[in-house]
């Protein structure tokens, strides 16, 4: 990090600085930070740096609410069974049940976002479709067709970036939809990111009619991490998910500037799909799951702009 992006500039990590540059930036990787910021950070790291750029009132609330999407996110690799998860998911519902009943429960997650819920008057409704979204991570059968990938992707990244907009207090037609088409784009790419990883699984969340019209094998793909028509698949998830960035970027004017850190994950998915476009659309290429240790001054730069 540069010296022009210190204190006065704005910058996310200045509110954990007393210095400028570099030293300041070391300096706060060494502090401690929250239970639920250092989950976000470990877990779902874009959106932890696109955190940073929110006021400090309400960057814990952000964190809270991230953590619990880290939650109910990772049940499914995290149990042996469906049942287990839907035990698991259950469980949450009745966190969130507990939180607007005055009854929190004791989970460090939960317990954050109880505070959140009461400090920023976040809708129950948001956090009761995405656990039941989540219910579709335990059924290891493909989504049918597009339309229902995209369907899944609004009603979890989506949402997602429904309750981050509540805890900024941005609200309007046009920046909620903004906000909903960059949660659409963010979810098509990170499972395009994720192939590798659900292929190991034996999972698969790439739409079954595209497979079938791609000629795609699922089983040399799980077996052999690759199959022909894989790229054909790709591109037309990576294609969906560049028309919904264009939707959202083309609602510039009506998104306020204190709703930008629910929107630059626009940002880096712009990247990963410059990146597939040169990886052949090939999700097991290297240059894929690599991060971009420069995100931070490109989402930074974007902030600095008003633009995601």
């Amino acid at each position: 990090m540069g010296p022009g992006l210190g204190l006065s500039s704005g910058f996310p990590f200045a509110p954990y600085m007393s210095e400028r540059g570099v030293h300041g930036l070391e300096k706060m990787r060494k502090q401690k930070i929250s239970y639920c910021a250092e989950q976000i950070r470990l877990f779902d790291n874009d959106r932890f740096l696109c955190s940073l750029f929110a006021p400090a009132a309400e960057r814990e609330a952000l964190a809270a609410v991230y953590a619990f999407n880290v939650e109910v996110a990772r049940i499914r690799e995290s149990v042996a069974e469906p049942l287990l998860g839907e035990i698991r998911l259950q469980w949450w519902r009745d966190a969130i049940e507990g939180i607007y009943a005055g009854r929190p429960l004791g989970h460090q997650v939960a317990v954050a976002l109880d505070q959140a819920v009461r400090g920023f008057g976040l809708s129950r409704r948001h956090f009761e479709r995405l656990l039941d979204a989540r219910a579709f991570d335990l059924d290891d059968a493909p989504p049918p067709d597009l339309a229902a990938l995209v369907d899944y992707a609004e009603a979890t990244s989506a949402t997602l970036s429904a309750l981050a907009l509540e805890v900024l207090g941005a609200d309007g037609a046009g920046v909620r939809r903004a906000a909903r088409d960059v949660g659409i784009a963010w979810a098509l790419v990170g499972l395009i990111r994720a192939v590798p990883f659900h292929a190991r699984a034996r999972r698969l969340y790439l739409p079954a009619e595209l497979n079938r019209k791609a000629g795609l094998d699922v089983f040399e793909l799980f077996d052999r991490g690759g199959s022909d028509g894989l790229s054909r698949v790709i591109g037309t998830i990576a294609e969906t998910a560049g028309d919904y960035l264009s939707s959202a970027r083309r609602r510039r004017d009506e998104v306020p500037g204190k709703a930008l850190p629910a929107l630059l994950p626009a940002t880096l998915a712009e990247g990963y799909l410059r990146q597939l476009r040169k990886c052949g659309f090939d999700p097991f290429d290297a240059r894929i799951q690599a991060g971009n240790p420069l995100r931070h001054l490109r989402i930074g730069y974007n902030r600095l702009r008003g633009r995601y």
